[in-house]
C-alpha cells in the first residue's frame, strides 16, 4: 500500500511538472510591452541572437530581391537557402522554452518559407510568382514585428 502511494504521489508530480513545462513553452516569458505589444523577455546575448536572425532573414530577402531584379535564380538559391530552416536547426532549446509558441511557429513558418523559395527557383519558377512568396513571407515578417518585441532582462 505504502508503494502504490508512493507511486501515486511519483506520477502526479510528474504530470504537473510537465503540465508547467507546457504551460511555459506555449507561452514563453512574456510580459506587456511598453507599446501595447507583447514583450519577449531574455538574455541580452539571447536578445542579440534572436535580433541577429532577424537581420540574416532581412539580407536574404534582399538577396531574393536582387536575384529577382537581374534574373540570377542562383542569386535567390544562395540567399534564400541560407535563410532556411537548417539556419534554425541548432536553436538553444532554453532559448526556445522563452520563446511564446506563436512567436515560434511564426518564426519557423519564415525559414519554411525561404526553403520553399529555394525550391521555386530551383524548380525554375518565374521571378514574378518568387517575388509573391516573398511578399507574402514579408508579411509575417510585419506581422510578427507589430506583435512583437524584444526585451532584455535586467
Amino acid at each position: 500500500m505504502k508503494t502504490n502511494k508512493l507511486a501515486s504521489l511519483a506520477l502526479f508530480l510528474w504530470v504537473v511538472t510537465i503540465a508547467v513545462f507546457a504551460w511555459f513553452f506555449i507561452r514563453g516569458n512574456t510580459t506587456q510591452g511598453s507599446d501595447g505589444r507583447t514583450a519577449v523577455v531574455l538574455q541580452a546575448a539571447e536578445r542579440d541572437l534572436i535580433l541577429s536572425e532577424m537581420r540574416g532573414l532581412l539580407s536574404a530577402t534582399q538577396g531574393i530581391l536582387e536575384g529577382a531584379n537581374q534574373g540570377d535564380m542562383q542569386q535567390i538559391i544562395r540567399s534564400s537557402s541560407a535563410a532556411g530552416m537548417q539556419g534554425a536547426a541548432d536553436v538553444n532549446p532554453v532559448l526556445m522554452a522563452k520563446l511564446p509558441m506563436a512567436f515560434k511557429s511564426m518564426g519557423m513558418s519564415v525559414h519554411h518559407d525561404m526553403d520553399e523559395i529555394a525550391k521555386a527557383a530551383k524548380s525554375g519558377t518565374p521571378a514574378a510568382e518568387i517575388l509573391k512568396m516573398t511578399s507574402n513571407t514579408m508579411s509575417k515578417c510585419i506581422a510578427c514585428h507589430a506583435a512583437w518585441q524584444l526585451k532584455a532582462a535586467i
